[in-house]
This record gives C-alpha cells, sequence and structure tokens, in this order.
C-alpha cells in the first residue's frame, strides 16, 4: 500500500490556510493526536467543531487518537524546563510502554492522513517523532510512506530552514 503520512498544527494558521493545506495534500482523514482538544486558545479547531468542519469545508474525517498523545507530566516538564532533547527522548519511551505503533489498528485508517497537533512546525512538536514511528513501522510492513508536513506558506519548509541553517538535511 501507498501511504501519504501528513502532519500539520492549527497555530500560526488561518482557518483558511489550515482547511486548504489539508485539501490541497489530498488528506481524507485527520488523526488528532492532542492531550487536550478543547482548550480555549484551540479556535477553529476545537472539539468538535473541527470534525464538523472537516467533514463540511474539505470533506475529510475526522478521528481522535489520545494514545499518541504525551503524558501530562511529561508535558508540563517540557513547557517548564523547554528542553526537547529530553522531551524526545522521555516521549519515545512513553510510546515504546504503550508499545506504539504495534498496539495501534491503524488498518481502518484512510491511506492519506495528517496528524494534528498545535505546534506551527513539526521540529518541536510530537507529531513529528509519532510520523517517524508510523513510517518507520508501516516500512517494515513493505509499505511505501510519504511524510509531508503541512506548513503554512509564510514559514519555510523544515529542511529548508536546516539548509540555511547549515544543518545536515
Amino acid at each position: 500500500m501507498q501511504r501519504l503520512l501528513c502532519t500539520i498544527g492549527f497555530t500560526g494558521k488561518t482557518a483558511e490556510e489550515f482547511f486548504t493545506l489539508l485539501s490541497n495534500a489530498g488528506v481524507q482523514q485527520v488523526i488528532d493526536i492532542r492531550q487536550n482538544r478543547s482548550g480555549q486558545l484551540s479556535g477553529f479547531s476545537k472539539h468538535p467543531d473541527l470534525s464538523f468542519f472537516l467533514k463540511k469545508i474539505a470533506g475529510i474525517e475526522y478521528v481522535h487518537e489520545p494514545l499518541l498523545a504525551p503524558p501530562p507530566e511529561l508535558l508540563k516538564t517540557y513547557r517548564r524546563a523547554k528542553d526537547w532533547t529530553s522531551y524526545e527522548t522521555e516521549f519515545l519511551t512513553a510510546m515504546k510502554e504503550r508499545h506504539v505503533p504495534a498496539s495501534l489498528d491503524t488498518s481502518w485508517w484512510s491511506p492519506k492522513i495528517s496528524l494534528l497537533c498545535s505546534e506551527p512546525g513539526p521540529e518541536k512538536c510530537h507529531r513529528r517523532l509519532v510520523a517517524d514511528l508510523l513510517a518507520g513501522y508501516w516500512r517494515e510492513q513493505g509499505e511505501a510512506v510519504e511524510i509531508r508536513h503541512l506548513v503554512s506558506p509564510r514559514r519555510k519548509p523544515m529542511s529548508a530552514r536546516r539548509k540555511s541553517a547549515g544543518a545536515a538535511p
């Protein structure tokens, strides 16, 4: 199977940008991997409104998958310490303890999905880590997977920022 695995965050995007990015990528299903999907700052992406907007505006199905959200205490620690390296290590440990991705039934997911979180870009967001875990697992199963991070047109793609900063892609 050929899979398209996108990631998107709602912060820093207008509703028009958000829904256009998803539509233009051909996303069929949004998998919400946020810990808190009804926060006051979530705007158009607040539950249950997002499910309605996705279906009505773009014909996209909405799924919430809390197993892929960071543990609450880990998120609190990261927000206080801002130590991405520790957060990444602890998040991947939590996923391993939850037996993700092996314990996750993705057989009913469509072949063109987008993982949803709040961060504007994927660089310091758990959705990138989840995308890498899922893609690796599916590739081990013999599936072809393309990862695409959907960012606002005003932001440079992650690979372009790395190159301009002199880092390896």
